[in-house]
């Protein structure tokens, strides 16, 4: 199977790491909200109620 890569607001965070929000098909969004969170913490609510939380891509 795989893991989950989009997280709504009150999830769990699945592991340590930066997640900021996407929107409602992944695409950019203009000024993001980033948080950084451990595993087992819950996702805050985003600016938009169309919008997700997904992993931050390293660089």
């Amino acid at each position: 199977m795989g893991q989950k890569k989009r997280f709504h607001s009150g999830d769990k965070a699945p592991n340590n790491g930066v997640y900021i929000e996407v929107g409602e098909n992944g695409s950019n969004v203009v000024n993001p909200k980033s948080v950084r969170l451990k595993a087992g913490d819950h996702f805050p609510e985003t600016s938009n109620d169309e919008r997700h939380w997904t992993y931050r891509r390293k660089p």
